[in-house]
């Protein structure tokens, strides 16, 4: 019992320690961190590589080569689309609120009559609290994203540092492992190695299958829009395929602002705001009897609530880099959670009376 003791007292300050130095260093970790996921997603591409008898050196260069022409490209010709959109954006979303607005006035003007006056006076406060709230955050946030992401990391140091971490990685991806499977306690190590490949599972899943689904979905909704005829249609399709880690949430906050910006455009014309719905729902019928299914399937298994909870959690701790490591460590949380409870269930303490019932006397 004493052993057993000592060995949570050290496994608590390891995680302990390793939690204080995300916090202490969460302002440089950035292009590290980046540097782990593109190794990550690297690794088994580079493995077969050198199969093929490429050199490993060689084959890593060759993929971060890849990956880092593949961001340059699609930042080269997607950026300028992106933000063409949202300058449109802010300069046609006062009249499209006006035209929402007057479009919501003639319908409740037929249905209440004379508690009309009462309903628009409510309507015209929630809409100039809304903007001064916009305002408000716009004004506060970009500063912020300016002052802690981009000047403290700088941006260059990220674009430099990613890639070079990513290769000195995937070179020595196997030696690392090697040693880290040397530092194991021997009595342990079968045990947390079975973990760690049951964790690696889980988390390829979600970066190598969910990240996918998000890039289809993102590309499927942007084109969708667009040919629709909807306004700024490339935002939003971008912006929900990006947002399809969070399970529904980010299709709900694409659907209700489609629409939202469906009627300020066509006004309360059904086939335009149909369409977008169509859209919407035709999205998610590919995403839940397709594209998860194929490309994650149930090996990450994170309850959405479990999912969310871990990414307003890390992000509050450790701000956007909490935000990239938060679903990762939550699915490592999650098989070290269930081994526990494998363990617990195995225990005296849950069969209590019942084990020594059923053990020969």
């Amino acid at each position: 019992m004493e052993t057993r003791r000592h060995h949570l007292i050290f496994w608590l300050i390891v995680i302990a320690l390793l939690a204080l130095g995300l916090l202490m260093f969460r302002e440089i970790l950035l292009p590290f961190l980046l540097g782990i996921m593109i190794a990550f997603l690297l690794h088994p591409a580079t493995d077969a590589l050198e199969r093929c008898g490429l050199r490993r050196t060689a084959a890593a260069l060759l993929l971060v080569a890849g990956v880092v022409l593949a961001i340059f490209l699609t930042l080269f010709f997607l950026v300028p689309l992106v933000i063409t959109q949202l300058k449109q954006l802010a300069t046609t979303l006062p009249d499209d609120l006006n035209r929402m607005r007057a479009g919501l006035d003639r319908i409740a003007q037929d249905k209440l009559g004379g508690h009309f006056p009462a309903f628009r006076g409510a309507i015209d406060k929630l809409i100039g609290d809304l903007q001064g709230s916009l305002a408000s955050s716009a004004g506060q946030v970009l500063p912020s994203l300016l002052s802690r992401s981009w000047a403290l990391l700088n941006v260059v140091s990220v674009l430099l540092l990613t890639p070079l971490v990513a290769f000195y990685l995937l070179v020595d991806w196997h030696r690392m492992l090697a040693a880290v499977e040397r530092w194991l306690p021997r009595d342990h190590a079968a045990t947390i190695a079975s973990l760690a490949r049951n964790i690696d599972s889980s988390v390829a899943a979600f970066i190598r299958g969910q990240g996918t689904v998000c890039l289809v979905l993102g590309i499927f909704y942007a084109v969708a829009l667009a040919l629709i005829g909807l306004d700024h249609g490339l935002i939003i399709g971008l912006a929900t395929g990006l947002l399809g880690f969070i399970p529904v949430v980010g299709w709900v906050l694409g659907l209700l602002t489609a629409l939202a910006l469906a009627l300020a455009q066509f006004g309360f014309v059904a086939g335009p705001l149909a369409l977008v719905a169509g859209v919407f729902a035709a999205g998610m019928a590919v995403d839940t009897a397709l594209l998860s299914p194929r490309l994650v399937g149930e090996k990450i298994g994170l309850h959405p609530v479990w999912l969310i909870f871990a990414l307003f959690a890390f992000s509050y701790l450790f701000g956007f880099v909490g935000t990239l490591v938060a679903v990762p460590l939550a699915a490592a949380a999650l098989v070290l959670v269930r081994h526990a409870l494998k363990v617990y269930m195995e225990s005296d303490v849950y069969l209590g009376m019942s084990r020594e019932t059923k053990e020969p006397s």
